[in-house]
């Protein structure tokens, strides 16, 4: 059987593409509506977002935000969020997020989210590096 360059271009393009459209807005939605929540001090929705082995170390709404709070500011009040890069690790995603803090630096979170038994996306983990900016 003989197949013609553009299938396979097509063919190649489906199987290197790391995520689906589904994932991909599912990810930003979830990564949005917690950076949403912390913004609008409402902890039990930003807790909702966090994965089991997040809630397990945290096992509290309260000490939950308090960490986010004193080790992750750039994210607890951020702007101008903008997603970057995403790709599969494994059965995980990694999304590179460009925020800006409360004092005008920027910062790139990298989020990692897993797909839970019940099919929701939840965050697994997220550091944070300053970003490049050149008036910093």
């Amino acid at each position: 059987m003989r197949y013609s360059a553009t299938a396979a271009l097509v063919l190649a393009l489906t199987f290197a593409s790391p995520c689906i459209a589904d994932d991909v807005s599912d990810i930003r939605s979830v990564v949005s509506s917690q950076l949403e929540a912390f913004k609008q001090n409402n902890g039990s929705a930003a807790y909702s977002y966090a994965a089991p082995n997040i809630q397990k170390m945290f096992p509290s709404v309260s000490n939950f935000m308090a960490m986010v709070e004193a080790g992750y500011a750039p994210v607890f009040r951020s702007s101008n969020a903008v997603f970057g890069d995403m790709k599969r690790e494994g059965s995980a995603f990694r999304q590179e997020v460009f925020l800006t803090d409360s004092n005008g630096q920027s910062h790139i979170a990298s989020y990692t989210l897993e797909r839970q038994p019940d099919g929701s996306l939840k965050i697994t983990g997220c550091s944070i590096r300053k970003g490049n900016d050149v008036a910093a």
